[in-house]
């Protein structure tokens, strides 16, 4: 019997059109998944990263009773509604996050160095590099300081290319991370978690704990949260600075009280601006006084 002719049969023509339309429906539908926009909801970031790390997620979690830090927050973004601006406060004793402003990814800068850091202190604790292996021209625990005290991009570089991109990805993934250090975006939320997680020691033994945390103090840039704190309370904190992202992430803590905070910023003015000081500046006073002075 000869198959190659047309066919004719109505019924198999009618399921070989369905079978096409589905096919077809099915291509727009990945493509529109695939390239449709960014979320402006941190919502899915946030549930992705808080649950892998254990956290419960509460973006209408309150710091302390009858202090609403929305309201304290939104009329310094509205008055600056020619930038992006993100802040994501985590009380580390419990895990809830408050998110405000715009959560969506932003180029993170040299905040996203804690990543990094955190990666290679992993991998020195599962005996695959160490701290006192050569690399470029002094060691690796060098490195891992100058990346994070002073901000060096040389010694980011050497670090991240020491573990791998693809080992640097996965192990942003395994901490609830989804990191592309090509691309190197994060949400505001997504720092805080990493920061709440490195201070629980959920990311490395105490001494790397307490190592990395020490290069967060008196780093070559105090002039973002830092410079807009009380003196009773302590920081440990990462900058970043790139082509119009001012970022800052820290640790605050004073007496029972310790919370994660990020604040990410995009504007149309220069990164150094007095302007833009302001705004970290004013952001981290209204914070601070919702969350240690009521």
């Amino acid at each position: 019997m000869n198959t190659s002719g047309p066919i004719s049969n109505p019924r198999v023509l009618a399921l070989m059109w369905l079978a096409t339309l589905l096919v077809i429906v099915a291509t727009v539908l990945f493509a529109v998944v695939r390239t449709g926009p960014v979320p402006k909801t941190p919502f899915l970031a946030v549930a992705s990263a808080a649950e892998l790390r254990g956290v419960a997620p509460a973006s209408n979690a309150v710091p302390n009773a009858g202090v609403d830090l929305g309201a304290r927050l939104q009329g310094i973004l509205d008055e600056n509604g020619d930038h992006r601006i993100g802040v994501a406060v985590v009380d580390t004793r419990n895990g809830k996050l408050q998110a405000f402003g715009d959560a969506s990814p932003y180029v993170a800068a040299s905040t996203a160095k804690i990543i990094t850091a955190a990666a290679y202190y992993h991998l020195v604790e599962t005996g695959e590099k160490s701290l006192d292996a050569p690399l470029g021209s002094f060691d690796a625990g060098f490195q891992v300081k100058a990346m994070v005290n002073t901000s060096s991009d040389d010694s980011w570089l050497l670090l991240m290319q020491d573990i791998g991109y693809p080992r640097l990805i996965e192990y942003a993934g395994s901490i609830g991370l989804d990191y592309d250090p090509e691309q190197n975006l994060l949400t505001p939320p997504d720092m805080a978690l990493l920061l709440t997680a490195l201070s629980a020691g959920k990311l490395l033994n105490p001494g790397h704990t307490q190592e990395l945390l020490g290069y967060m103090q008196q780093t070559n840039d105090e002039d973002l949260i830092p410079a807009a704190l009380d003196p009773d309370i302590t920081v440990h904190h990462k900058y970043g600075v790139v082509e119009g992202y001012v970022h800052d992430a820290a640790i605050l803590s004073s007496g029972d009280r310790s919370y994660a905070v990020a604040i990410y910023t995009w504007g149309p003015d220069d990164a150094d601006s007095e302007d833009r000081l302001g705004i970290i500046h004013k952001l981290t006073r209204e914070i601070t006084g919702a969350l240690f002075r009521q």
